[in-house]
């Protein structure tokens, strides 16, 4: 039988280990951003919604109709203790599509947070609490619930790229997805990043800091420092 695509539930099949997650935890996202070559966009029109607090957890994706949140009630119905709702919804903000309640149910579950490539309402429940969410906008307006959609499907936000199952990493300075079969590989990179940037905020702290590198740079550029 033929798929039903545009309106079906792809079974999560790859989840990465608790401790690879949390190990990201003092990880900033700029760091992240750095060592994927700067390629990953980062979804940098989402901003963060709560309070305070970092987003981290396993992506369960979920790619709707704008306006449409029937998918996403039942993604949280399927998701896991850890896990980040990501919604691609087209970044339309005509309708919402989480509000408060869907709050107050992804917190009972133990959820790690949404981001919302469309609109949320009810901000006031989300900048009072520390739940981390991320979206594009806000509007009054409330969603519908007829689908079509998607869950566990590739998606994107702004050209960056979730696959289910990737870790994502969110801060005051945005949004970065970790592709899960580098993760390992990015966290070793991120973490010489932190030895090497410690050592240079020390040296400035010091006096001790080599500036020489900005000349030498231009020059080897061509610029003309006379």
């Amino acid at each position: 039988m033929m798929e039903n695509i545009g309106f079906r539930i792809v079974p999560m099949s790859r989840r990465p280990a608790r401790e690879l997650v949390e190990a990201f935890r003092d990880v900033v996202t700029p760091h992240v951003s750095d060592n994927l070559n700067r390629m990953v966009s980062g979804a940098a029109g989402l901003r963060p919604y709560h309070k305070e607090g970092k987003l981290l957890g396993v992506a369960v994706t979920v790619k709707t109709r704008p306006g449409d949140n029937l998918m996403v009630h039942k993604a949280i119905e399927l998701a896991e203790p850890g896990d980040v709702i990501v919604v691609d919804a087209g970044g339309d903000l005509t309708n919402s599509i989480v509000g408060e309640i869907m709050l107050r149910l992804a917190q009972r579950k133990q959820l790690a947070g949404f981001v919302i490539d469309g609109a949320i309402r009810d901000t006031g429940a989300f900048m009072n609490d520390t739940f981390p969410v991320y979206a594009k906008g806000v509007t009054h307006r409330g969603p519908y619930k007829d689908g079509p959609g998607e869950i566990n499907v590739p998606i994107s936000l702004n050209g960056m790229i979730i696959n289910p199952g990737d870790i994502l990493l969110g801060d005051e300075d945005g949004l970065v997805v970790i592709p899960l079969e580098h993760a390992e590989g990015i966290l070793k990179l991120v973490r010489e990043q932190q030895v090497r940037e410690a050592d240079i905020l020390q040296s400035i702290q010091d006096g001790t800091v080599d500036r020489s590198w900005v000349d030498a740079l231009l020059q080897k550029r061509g610029c003309d420092l006379h």
